[in-house]
């Protein structure tokens, strides 16, 4: 595949030779530079050149979303967005002739199968289509369109769908940018409803997930209480169970001709290529797609929002409270005011929310508000969590406090300006990601504003006076509001389905289209890797007293990062982050803890203290200009900070309640008991601070632990504008440090489990799904395996062509949701894990445990899978640059781990040698016949134990107090 160039470098050469350039529209003082042109077919481009690695963020959206779902199929554009990967006449096919005369029949009997309301003739046209299907599969090449991605070095492989809009996500090297537009063209030609009813049980897996997250559910309900008769309120983005049971192929294939034509399509692309070379490219491809007359919709005005109206949604997870005020749409001048007063309200550090409610313990915490800004409606949202013994009604009327504040002005004059600020300094940090330029693009089409609009948008908002924001606020915050309660129980709405009869399709692994061997086969320039030389990019330095300095110049924006690194965490002190969680709420002798909120705020800079289990940061950032005053800021709340009883027995109230809704929320618990399974009764979730603890402790005991801190062993990170002089003088003046430090301290140390025999680890939570883990002990950290290593994850367990996902959600339509890997530690003297994963209905758990262990015993072996992980990977280090910050980051974990050099380098060496036979030895010397844990966290009374026992070992029913350890 890495074959040397003639056809791209001959095209380029004549591109890039035409006297006529492209007349592109641009707008002045547009950071991005962005160059927008619109091809003959109407298909707007976005293209915004960024040299920072030879890759390219390419998105394509669409202006269709889950709003223009007809009524009667709702959840048909996301549908169809999972069916967009399932290739087209060219590709995904081995015989396209006889297959669409199979895809045809299937239709047809779909067509019969939700008219039909008899269940036993249900399961006699479900048998039908299952049994087609799978006749149909054997001439189906099952992700062949993932397999193109990796053939061409694609990441990131994803769409989205949202209730305006769709997009479609790759991120690809510079060199396959006429590749990738031919596969997209083709994709975007014809797409074929091929493997559909597998696909339709991924789709239910993705419902049955939304299902238990009472998030998404209170949202839907917010929605639907704001816009009953619009379709952002009466249906949503993943459809209604019943509408999903019953689906149309022929809808979708109706919905595809009237939305995805050329003039109501947009492609935006960020980094490192050339515009007129990039027009060319498209003119030839997506630039012959077909034009149309895509409908605009067209809403019925909304009835009015007259009073208040509660809603209470019910749910296992811990109980919220949300108000939501209905606003005019994106692009609107209330929308704009109300994100400003969002802001006003709520902006993690000097907000109302922050100052007058979070930072005074009022409530459990979290108190935020955030504007739901959609094409047609928008809404202002507050929330918060109420404390033990607090109900959500006394929550509600305490963020409506501070609603009648921001409608009477009492805050600060200086905080819109600050706020301005801050939203500058967050766009000059969106700017160092390809992904954030390309998404700020496609999201100006998708969401019809003009580019001019985009550019200026902070400073219109800039320009809204003080009067204006309490004018609007008193318009619209008025008495008439949404309230949406979400409670703690038993939820009785939610559905279960039972598990349809599925054959497991072909997967015809080995097959290959001829376009697939066109791409692959097509020679493109070789991009040389570039591997980091840590002496050279690292300035590593001292100070007079001995304080080390690792330094590395931003060259990029006016903005600073200062990191005191500390290789320890909560493994040495479980108090740590229980410290760091109580200097937020302290003062100074000079300022109060409100006023440190306030002063950061204006330096439109952050200060944070966090621990991971084995290295703690203390870092400030923000605008370069006031990195000084930032950093005597810092200083002087680490030297200064003030005990405040009360805040802290608020504090151990706030941790005892975060604790109590740990154990009713599905993904806690998963993450417990996983843990527990893992490393037995002392895990790094069971080891932290008792309440006994809590209790005992006193304000004094944690302040000393944030003043001591200087005293240990750390580095000084700096990475910003200034020289390292410079930053030298400002660490001597400023950080003060002893004469000796006092060495990195020892801490409990984790060992995986040894795992004898197979068993299971059980604990019940009352969901649709079940989250299912396997997870056993591997061998001690060796470097010499992790080429190996690499490729058996690449190849077996990771991405959407990978073994694990085509077999489990491809084959089977098991799971939304599955992967495996083989885990290396972070440190060297540990162990690697084996794991594996897979989100499936409670039903399904036993096949999906038998399918896991067949693949990890008998593991399929393909020669063409595996050169294309290989390909993949060789890649992936060709054009991926490690650079700002991140070049320290990686020095630190090479450091971590005893190496002095980039690790990609080895990679680099050892990979391209390697052969299937390699990953054949590899499982089974490390995979094969290895005794599991097997965890799940899944509804007993949905569970055959009697099956898991027998098959999987020894049940051992675990409650949530075991594995929390609280």
């Amino acid at each position: 595949m890495k074959k040397l160039t003639l056809l791209i470098t001959t095209f380029m050469i004549t591109a890039t030779g035409f006297a006529q350039k492209t007349s592109f529209q641009s707008v002045a003082n547009d950071p991005l530079k962005a160059q927008i042109y619109t091809l003959e077919n109407g298909l707007t481009v976005y293209l915004s050149v960024n040299k920072e690695e030879p890759r390219i963020q390419t998105v394509i959206g669409v202006r269709v979303g889950s709003k223009d779902d007809p009524s009667n199929t709702t959840g048909l554009a996301h549908y169809f967005e999972h069916m967009m990967f399932k290739g087209t006449p060219n590709f995904g096919t081995t015989d396209w002739e006889k297959e669409k005369v199979m895809i045809q029949q299937i239709e047809d009997l779909f067509e019969v199968y939700r008219k039909t309301t008899d269940p036993e003739q249900r399961k006699k046209l479900y048998k039908e289509i299952d049994a087609l299907s799978f006749e149909a599969s054997k001439l189906a090449i099952p992700n062949e369109y993932d397999k193109l991605m990796k053939a061409i070095g694609s990441t990131g492989t994803n769409a989205a769908t949202g209730n305006d809009y769709t997009y479609y996500v790759e991120n690809i090297p510079n060199n396959q940018l006429e590749n990738w537009a031919k596969i997209q063209f083709d994709r975007f030609t014809y797409p074929v409803l091929r493997l559909f009813h597998t696909e339709l049980e991924t789709v239910y897996e993705e419902k049955n997930m939304s299902l238990t997250n009472d998030a998404r559910r209170a949202s839907e309900a917010m929605l639907n209480a704001l816009f009953p008769n619009h379709p952002y309120g009466t249906q949503t983005t993943l459809g209604d169970p019943e509408h999903l049971k019953n689906p149309s192929m022929l809808e979708i294939r109706k919905f595809f001709d009237k939305y995805y034509v050329a003039n109501n399509l947009a492609v935006s692309m960020s980094g490192d290529f050339d515009p007129e070379v990039v027009i060319e490219i498209l003119k030839k491809t997506l630039g012959k797609l077909k034009p149309g007359n895509a409908p605009k919709f067209q809403g019925q005005p909304l009835p009015a929002l007259t009073g208040v109206k509660s809603v209470d949604v019910i749910g296992l997870e811990a109980e919220n409270v949300r108000i939501a005020y209905r606003l005019p749409g994106l692009g609107s001048p209330e929308a704009m005011k109300a994100e400003l007063a969002a802001e006003i309200l709520s902006n993690s550090k000097a907000g109302l929310l922050d100052l007058n409610v979070n930072q005074k313990q009022r409530i459990q915490g979290g108190a935020g508000a955030s504007t739901w800004t959609l094409n047609d409606h928008s809404a202002l949202m507050i929330s918060g969590r109420n404390k033990a013994g607090q109900t959500l009604e006394e929550v509600k009327d305490i963020l409506l406090e501070q609603v009648e504040l921001l409608k009477k002005g009492q805050f600060e004059d200086w905080l819109i300006d600050a706020c301005i600020n801050n939203i500058k300094l967050s766009e000059i940090r969106q700017l160092e990601s390809n992904r954030s330029r390309s998404m700020k693009m496609v999201m100006a089409y998708l969401n019809r504003q003009s580019w001019e609009d985009v550019v200026s948008y902070t400073d219109r908002m800039s320009k809204i006076s003080k009067a204006e924001l309490v004018a609007f606020a008193n318009q619209y915050f008025g008495n008439d509001y949404v309230v949406i309660y979400k409670r703690q129980g038993k939820p009785s709405d939610i559905p279960v389905v039972d598990k349809p009869a599925i054959t497991p399709i072909h997967i015809n692994r080995d097959a290959q289209s001829n376009f697939y061997k066109e791409v692959a086969s097509a020679k493109v320039n070789k991009i040389s890797p570039v591997f980091v030389d840590f002496d050279k990019e690292i300035t590593k330095g001292k100070t007079n007293k001995g304080q080390a300095i690792l330094y590395k110049k931003n060259e990029t924006n006016p903005t600073f990062d200062l990191v005191y690194y500390f290789p320890f965490g909560s493994n040495e002190d479980k108090k740590i982050n229980l410290a760091a969680s109580y200097l937020n709420y302290l003062g100074t002798s000079k300022y109060t803890p409100e006023q440190i909120k306030q002063e950061f705020f204006k330096l439109a800079c952050n200060f944070s203290v966090s621990a991971s289990q084995d290295q703690t940061t203390i870092r400030v950032n923000g605008l370069s200009e006031n990195q000084e005053k930032a950093m005597v800021l810092l200083e002087s709340i680490l030297k200064d900070a003030q005990p405040d009883e009360k805040a802290y027995q608020n504090l151990v109230a706030t941790i005892l309640k975060s604790r109590a809704d740990s154990k009713k929320n599905q993904r806690s618990n998963f993450a417990a008991l996983v843990d527990y399974a893992t490393y037995g009764p002392v895990s790094p979730t069971t080891f932290t601070v008792s309440e006994a603890e809590l209790k005992g402790m006193t304000p004094n005991d944690l302040i000393a632990i944030i003043k001591n801190m200087n005293n240990y062993v750390h580095d000084v990170i700096y990475y910003g504008p200034s020289s390292f002089a410079q930053i030298k003088a400002l660490v001597e003046k400023h950080h003060q440090v002893p004469a000796k430090f006092i060495p990195a301290p020892k801490g409990v140390k984790f060992e995986v489990q040894d795992t004898k025999t197979d068993r299971v680890f059980f604990a019940h939570y009352d969901g649709p799904q079940s989250n299912v883990q396997t997870v056993s002990k591997g061998a001690m950290y060796d470097e010499k395996i992790m080429p190996s290593v690499n490729l058996y994850n690449a190849y077996f367990g990771g991405g959407m062509n990978a073994i694990v996902f085509q077999e489990m959600r491809e084959k089977r339509g098991l799971a939304y949701s599955a992967n495996a890997r083989y885990n290396a530690p972070g440190k060297p003297d540990e162990h690697f894990r084996n794991t594996s994963f897979i989100a499936t209905q409670n039903d399904k758990v036993v096949d999906a445990l038998n399918a896991f262990n067949e693949l990890f015993n008998e593991m399929p072996v393909s020669e063409n899978a595996f050169n294309l992980a290989k390909e993949a990977l060789i890649t992936d280090i060709e054009t991926n640059r490690i650079s700002n910050m991140n070049i320290i980051w990686s020095y630190i974990a090479a450091k971590r781990m005893g190496r002095n050099y980039d690790f990609r380098k080895m990679m680099y060496e050892k990979v391209p040698s390697m052969t299937i036979q390699d990953v054949l030895k590899f499982n089974d010397t490390y995979i094969k016949n290895q005794p599991k844990t097997y965890v799940i966290l899944g509804n007993e009374k949905l569970l055959d134990f009697e099956t898991i026992e027998k098959n999987f070992g020894k049940i051992t029913r675990l409650q949530p107090e075991t594995y929390f350890g609280y």
